[in-house]
């Protein structure tokens, strides 16, 4: 997942053996047919967990003000809850052997994202980070011990990457402790050191020997928990409408935040799948950069759907902010998850200048939106609508110049963009 040189091939295929113990060697990345395992899917269920309740928190902040704080909380607890996963799934992707030990370790992280989860209240109401540094220290903890079997069970060039790995986890959780034996005003400031410095374990570690990741599998991980997250930001966003609803005769206020929501989501789920983004993950460079992005994806994602349910209530009257502070709570995370998945994923099999436009043009109108009044979440929903149906007749009508072109069907090589 860095710039480091290719791994040599690792043996095809899932692990023969099926004894409970089994020594933790890497699997190939030619293997066929690689997709993600029941465990994997059990894990990505268990961390939105934790994404909704650090959603509902930022809710609060929004809703009573405290934008500021609330978006500076969010990004630490979401850092948590993303690092822990990516690290898992890469890792996995390069050598799970689902012997029992893996299977146990796994569920191991998982108790710990649920810990996490349950002290996302108390950071953000009290800044009392106890419960969310022991379930982080758990899944990391955890990790460490996935690292040093890898350790034991390899030699050479990939004993010392797992051994740096391992050390280096360890030694930025030790940073970690930062947040509770620090005074609240330098916390921020621990993130700051702190999660840059966890982020470099991955460029040391694979600088002489890089894991043996799967990139159809990894883009399948990365899609799957896309969709998971937009599916929890329909059903935080369809709670607080029904709530609302039930509580207010305010269906003339809700009705155009509930369509435009829906049409964002329903636009974000097409334009971020609509490129085969595992054709681009090629060299531990790219994949750095892309696996990395997706902290903004994810983050962005999730926090559309606060930011929904901030404008709901603000719509009924049950939020103290202005119409434009509302807005703007749906409208910039819109735009920065547009953005950045242009950046990651759609540039690269954009063609001209016209398609390379769409998305980032989406985005300076998404923010245009948020002077929109009451109309603003409806009016973002249309522009990234627009934005879909702009990508897909503009890859169309080049597909079809180049059939006219050539004479025949030939080999298609833009994909429909939103």
């Amino acid at each position: 997942m860095t710039s480091s040189p290719t791994p040599p091939p690792a043996p095809s295929g899932p692990p023969a053996e099926h004894r409970p113990l089994r020594r933790l060697t890497a699997r190939g990345r030619d293997e066929a047919h690689r997709v993600a395992s029941s465990l994997e899917l059990f894990f990505d269920l268990c961390f939105v967990v934790a994404i909704a309740q650090a959603g509902v928190q930022l809710v609060h902040a929004l809703a009573e003000g405290h934008a500021g704080e609330g978006i500076l909380n969010y990004a630490m607890i979401f850092f948590a809850i993303w690092w822990a996963w990516m690290n898992f799934t890469w890792f996995a992707s390069a050598y799970d052997n689902d012997d029992v030990l893996y299977r146990v370790v796994t569920l191991i992280q998982i108790a710990g994202v649920l810990v996490l989860a349950a002290g996302v209240s108390r950071a953000f109401d009290e800044h009392e980070f106890l419960l969310v540094w022991l379930g982080y220290a758990i899944m990391r903890l955890a990790m460490t011990a996935q690292w040093l079997r890898v350790a034991r069970a390899s030699g050479g060039a990939e004993r010392t990457m797992a051994l740096r790995y391992a050390v280096g986890v360890l030694l930025c959780q030790i940073g970690w402790l930062g947040l509770l034996v620090l005074p609240e005003h330098a916390r921020p400031w621990v993130f700051l050191v702190i999660a840059p410095l966890e982020m470099l374990v991955p460029l040391y570690a694979e600088k002489a020997h890089a894991t043996s990741w799967h990139p159809h599998h990894i883009a399948e991980r990365y899609g799957l928990f896309t969709i998971i997250v937009l599916g929890e930001t329909i059903a935080a966003a369809t709670v607080a409408v029904k709530s609302s609803l039930d509580e207010n005769d305010a269906l003339g206020e809700l009705l155009p935040i509930a369509a435009g929501g829906l049409l964002i989501i329903f636009a974000a789920w097409w334009i971020y799948f609509v490129v085969p983004i595992h054709g681009h993950l090629r060299s531990n460079r790219e994949s750095f950069l892309w696996g990395y992005g997706h902290y903004l994806i994810f983050a962005s994602g999730a926090a559309i759907g606060a930011g929904l349910e901030v404008a709901v209530e603000q719509a009924v009257g049950e939020a103290h902010i202005s119409t434009l502070s509302a807005s703007a709570s749906v409208t910039l995370p819109t735009a920065l998850f547009l953005l950045t998945v242009w950046a990651l994923h759609s540039r690269f099999y954009k063609v001209g200048i016209a398609q390379q436009l769409v998305l980032p043009t989406a985005s300076l109108l998404v923010i245009v939106c948020t002077f929109l009044g009451s109309w603003a979440v409806l009016a973002t929903g249309l522009v990234c609508a627009l934005a879909v149906a702009a990508g897909v007749t503009l890859t169309a009508r080049m597909a079809a110049r180049e059939r006219g072109a050539s004479g025949s069907s030939g080999e298609r090589t833009t994909a429909p963009v939103g």
